[in-house]
């Protein structure tokens, strides 16, 4: 039995460098067949479910990590300037980083440094080509102390970190948000970022597409999350391509975290339309359904709510792995 792998961070890379997503499904035929829940034997598996496998950045975060890349422009990228002024605690500590770092793939190391009313309430930077074209986009957690959590997007410019978009701040402090995935959501060069905002109190799950510096909103739903308040642990999702057909799917959990549900993306990309630069202002062609731009696959109950990494099983029955708070292990398949 192979052990599960993330999306997220270094597995990520090496999926994005394959060219292929994972399928979990041979033909589109059979994804809408019944999904369940099988239990697993717990003792075959680590505690956290997908074991973690990045370095610790040193003189970063307490319990900071190093994200890695590789083509493009950027190699690697980690937080640091470990500060104490944004006393929210989302990730379990006070501590959050001022400061984001990179090394490009010719060597050389780059920082930016944010004014004293914001932080990354993060643990690591993600790394990934969003608009495919070539380059390295850093996706981030950036959080006011007065205004609450953003998703940010930074690039190179030059030999400088620039700031290339953003989602704007929530509005209210202590409001906070996690990346669920960043895959091929539209099936079309680059990839999408899914975020759950306020996954603590009511979570709201969005997919969006960078391009041309904005931040385009392709999806939107409601009742989910991908973290457990205090919790270090921010890999509550998994992405697999379900169904066969070339787009990324998204397992995660509902708010409860006591179901996991397989959310694609609707969306037919027919043009990239100019808009205001918010991330909710452009909703581009989607189908009928009952969430924006969302097509749920299967919502599958489980005995107890989720509370470590999930994980994908690619020895059949293929399908997700979940860890509960009870100390169960389940598999999420077809």
């Amino acid at each position: 039995m192979q052990r599960a792998k993330p999306i997220m961070g270094s597995v990520f890379k090496t999926l994005r460098i394959s060219g292929a997503l994972l399928l979990l499904a041979a033909t589109a035929a059979n994804a809408q067949s019944s999904w369940q829940a099988k239990e697993l034997k717990a003792s075959d598996w680590p505690d956290e479910i997908v074991e973690e496998t990045r370095d610790e950045a040193q003189d970063g975060l307490p319990d900071g990590l190093i994200t890695e890349h590789k083509g493009g422009d950027i190699a690697r990228a980690w937080y640091a300037s470990p500060t104490e002024r944004y006393a929210h605690g989302a990730l379990g500590d006070a501590i959050e980083a001022g400061s984001l770092h990179v090394e490009t793939e010719a060597g050389k190391r780059l920082s930016l440094v944010l004014p004293r009313s914001e932080v990354f309430e993060d643990r690591y930077p993600r790394l990934a080509d969003l608009d495919g074209d070539g380059t390295v986009e850093i996706v981030t957690i950036r959080s006011s102390l007065t205004k609450g959590a953003s998703v940010t997007v930074y690039g190179l410019d030059g030999e400088a970190i620039a700031e290339k978009a953003t989602t704007g701040f929530y509005g209210r402090k202590n409001r906070w948000l996690n990346i669920a995935g960043i895959a091929p959501f539209l099936g079309i060069a680059g990839n999408e970022i899914a975020f759950v905002q306020t996954p603590h109190i009511g979570g709201d799950l969005f997919v969006l597409r960078y391009s041309r510096g904005r931040l385009i909103q392709f999806g939107a739903g409601e009742d989910f999350s991908n973290h457990v308040l205090g919790s270090h642990e921010m890999r509550l999702s998994a992405v697999a391509d379900v169904d066969g057909d070339g787009r990324a799917e998204l397992a995660v959990p509902s708010a409860d975290r006591k179901a996991l549900r397989i959310i694609g993306l609707t969306a037919k990309v027919s043009r990239v339309s100019s808009g205001s630069g918010s991330a909710n202002s452009v909703v581009i062609g989607h189908q009928n359904d009952s969430q924006g731009g969302l097509k749920e696959f299967a919502r599958v109950a489980l005995p107890s709510p989720i509370d470590k990494a999930i994980g994908i099983e690619t020895d059949r029955p293929r399908g997700f792995v979940v860890g509960l708070e009870d100390g169960s292990v389940y598999l999420v398949h077809q």
